[in-house]
């Protein structure tokens, strides 16, 4: 492979608006990528990469180059010497460069080999927290969730198929292939720009992860139903509730932030979705006014997003115990307050993007042994693991109200 100086140097910069700055990745990268126009798909992609990679590796990287935090200019380049290195390539002769030790790069790491910590490149807390949640599974867990994970369309049926829709990219040079376990999955086969088509532009598909797309009809919602989504954020799971209930019913996205409500307006109107109805939450009258009035609920609940390391890496280094304990008694207040919305015979779906048992079936165990949670039943629920299923950790439960 052939490096481009100002490729890895527009690179480096991401990392330190990431590590230094406090930048979320997918922000900082954004950010380089307005600074030259003259940088094509290639280009573009090798950035993106190479700076989720290095972030996905951290501790390893640094380890092995002997550098600490916060990281100076020098530190971050050393970071991509040992990225070129670990991958095969030979180092270019820049300055940057000069007297790097190339083999003691490639025998740090079999140095760290036995070392989960290490090799996986996580913090001690979290590789604690992992074994003891999730016992001998954890090891093949992370190893999973430090992949690069695909790039997963969920085919709009308000405007398409999958079978269509499949058609239509292959004539954009975007090949896809499908999978049954996800009925409106396409998974691209090479990472590109979808949003750059015409066939985004019109509504056809949103960029979903296939565990992601099991959610929306794990609620089981039908035309001309109420359903309300609790934490709609964005509205991912909105979109599609609207495409099973064929845009028949009403649903209610509610959240706390108006910033993704009116993200969540923007997506409808491409979608094509007319039965959603967004509504901010500032105090508990929003829900008082929906008591026993709702056939489902969904309750996409805020969480750890441990589940979601491939697209979030950096979240390794940002998240601390201490935010997971707090977000679990968020959880519970939202099951407990949020429940009653449930008509009699109704139900209601509780997902995360977490794999740990004390986000998910701890919870509901806790509801439905709660007053609010009395009159509730669980139906069934599954968790999605990166190791076995391939995409993204879930999980979801289903309640029905007697």
């Amino acid at each position: 492979m052939r490096f481009h100086h100002n490729l890895v140097e527009a690179t480096v910069d991401a990392l330190h608006l990431i590590f230094n700055d406090g930048k979320y990745a997918d922000q900082a990268i954004q950010k380089i990528l307005k600074r030259d126009t003259r940088w094509g798909s290639r280009d573009r992609g090798f950035i993106a990469e190479v700076t989720y990679d290095i972030v996905r590796y951290k501790r390893l990287y640094a380890s092995i180059a002997k550098a600490s935090e916060p990281f100076n200019k020098e530190a971050l380049w050393r970071l991509t010497s040992v990225w070129i290195v670990l991958k095969g390539h030979d180092l270019p002769a820049w300055e940057e460069y000069f007297n790097t030790p190339v083999r003691r790069i490639r025998g740090g790491l079999d140095e760290v080999r036995t070392n989960r910590k290490m090799r996986e490149s996580i913090p001690d807390w979290m590789d604690d927290m992992g074994i003891a949640e999730l016992g001998n599974i954890w090891e093949q867990e992370i190893t999973a969730l430090n992949e690069q994970a695909f790039v997963v369309l969920r085919a709009n049926r308000l405007k398409t198929d999958v079978a269509s829709l499949k058609e239509k990219l292959v004539a954009q040079e975007i090949a896809t292939t499908t999978d049954e376990r996800f009925p409106d999955a396409l998974i691209l086969t090479e990472r590109a720009n979808v949003f750059k088509t015409q066939l985004f532009t019109d509504g056809l598909f949103e960029v979903q992860d296939a565990g992601s797309q099991l959610i929306a009809a794990y609620l089981n919602p039908k035309p001309g139903e109420r359903i309300m989504d609790a934490c709609a954020g964005a509205g991912g799971k909105a979109l599609h509730l609207a495409a099973l209930m064929e845009n028949k019913g009403q649903i209610i996205a509610t959240d706390i932030y108006q910033s993704k409500l009116n993200e969540l307006k923007r997506r409808t109107r491409r979608a094509g979705a007319h039965n959603i109805e967004t509504r901010l939450l500032e105090s508990t009258k929003t829900i008082k006014k929906l008591d026993g009035k709702v056939d489902g609920l969904l309750i996409d609940a805020p969480c750890s997003g441990l589940g979601v390391l491939r697209r979030n890496p950096d979240a390794k280094w940002k998240l601390q115990p201490e935010f997971i304990e707090k977000i679990k008694e968020t959880q519970q207040e939202i099951l407990q307050s949020y429940s009653r919305v449930v008509k009699s015979g109704g139900r209601m779906v509780y997902a995360t993007c977490s794999i740990f048992p004390s986000e998910n079936e701890m919870q509901v165990d806790k509801f439905l042994n709660s007053e609010a949670g009395a009159n509730f039943e669980l139906e069934h629920s599954q968790t999605l693991y990166a190791h076995r299923d391939g995409f993204d950790g879930f999980f979801m439960a289903k309640m029905n109200k007697k």
